[in-house]
């Protein structure tokens, strides 16, 4: 398995063919239409359906209609494009459907431009459709992580018959690294498939359905539901700790490619004898709330930071996990503008009092 440099979309569409999803149903939206124009060469050759939608409202209902008969299917697209398919997700979930979704963010709200952002958290986390549902939500820092987690999602979409969001910003997609995407994903036994359309063939007939008129089936299949939640809450928590020990004094929050550059922060504050960590999730959904509240309540920290491309999303998270018992602060910037290391440091000093005159551009609370 040798190393190879590869633009983030890329390596998310060839981790995809690798991990034996070969049915992709897109509409083109940037800044990740690099995806599709890679599996328009790419998906012939292994023998898959590539069908360009036109729009993102028919791609969900093919993702439906796809997913129905067992086969790993997938898309990808970008935040205003995720809105539209908002509808068929909540139906997705409800039929209990496993289908893999990559989200590249744009900025937002509204049409926002193509420039890196982090916007979309609420959308992804909090349902984004109607309904008492949740998807499973990854969010990688690299294209190697990218990589990694696009062929665990589709693992976990089969495991627990559930609907998985990717999401990145525009960096993950737009960035060449060297990545290495094994030949074929080697993953544990799954369950068997017997929920599938298969045409009847030797068994009795079996429907797959969101729609439940009668208030005892549709309560039932909410319970099934909460029940699946509380199982991969159990199960499925990722997040990763940098440099998090007993003599820091601030412990930073960021998530994809904006904890990298909290990273590189936390690398020079330390030079200057300021001891920084930094708590990554990596699941989005399931939040590690236990975790996010031993880091941040349960130490010597004197105070929290969370650095976002937004306006401030997962800080609500984090707000509500160490509920009130840390003083809490915010500093993100947005419409494509990414937060500098010197931004993240000059917000830490302020906070430790140790620089009150810098400006600072971004959002600030």
């Amino acid at each position: 398995m040798a190393k190879q440099l590869m633009k983030g979309n890329e390596a998310i569409a060839e981790a995809a063919l690798r991990a034996g999803a070969i049915n992709y149903f897109a509409y083109p939206i940037t800044p990740q239409s690099e995806v599709a124009e890679y599996l328009s060469r790419r998906i012939p050759e292994v023998g898959g359906v590539f069908v360009q939608a036109e729009s993102e409202v028919a791609v969900g209902n093919m993702l439906f209609g796809a997913a129905s008969t067992g086969k790993r299917v997938f898309t990808t697209s970008s935040s205003p494009g995720v809105s539209l398919m908002q509808e068929a997700i909540s139906y997705m979930a409800g039929a209990h459907l496993p289908v893999v979704l990559v989200n590249i963010m744009r900025g937002g709200p509204g049409l926002g431009g193509i420039l890196p952002a982090q916007s979309d958290y609420f959308q992804a986390t909090k349902g984004g459709g109607h309904g008492d549902y949740h998807v499973i939500v990854l969010a990688p820092s690299s294209v190697q992580e990218a990589v990694d987690l696009m062929m665990l999602s589709f693992h976990l979409a089969d495991k627990y018959r559930t609907p998985v969001m990717i999401i990145g910003d525009g960096m993950i997609g737009q960035m060449m690294e060297s990545v290495e995407i094994p030949e074929k994903y080697d993953e544990p036994p799954l369950p068997p498939k017997d929920w599938a359309l298969t045409g009847a063939r030797g068994r009795k007939s079996q429907i797959i359905k969101s729609l439940f008129l009668d208030p005892v089936a549709l309560e039932k299949n909410s319970f099934l539901l909460a029940s699946k939640y509380e199982e991969i809450k159990k199960n499925e928590i990722r997040y990763e700790l940098y440099k998090v020990n007993n003599k820091n004094r601030i412990l930073l929050f960021a998530y994809g490619t904006m904890a990298r550059i909290c990273q590189t922060a936390i690398d020079e504050l330390e030079k200057d004898g300021i001891s920084v960590g930094l708590f990554r999730p990596i699941s989005l959904y399931p939040f590690p709330e236990k975790e996010v509240y031993e880091q941040a309540v349960k130490s010597n920290i004197e105070s929290l930071l969370t650095v976002e491309m937004s306006m401030g999303q997962m800080v609500e998270d984090i707000e509500r996990c160490t509920i009130g018992k840390k003083p809490s602060h915010f500093y993100g910037r947005t419409g494509g503008i990414v937060p500098s290391p010197d931004e993240v440091k000059i917000m830490v000093k302020k906070q430790l009092g140790l620089d009150t005159k810098t400006p600072l551009s971004g959002y600030m609370r």
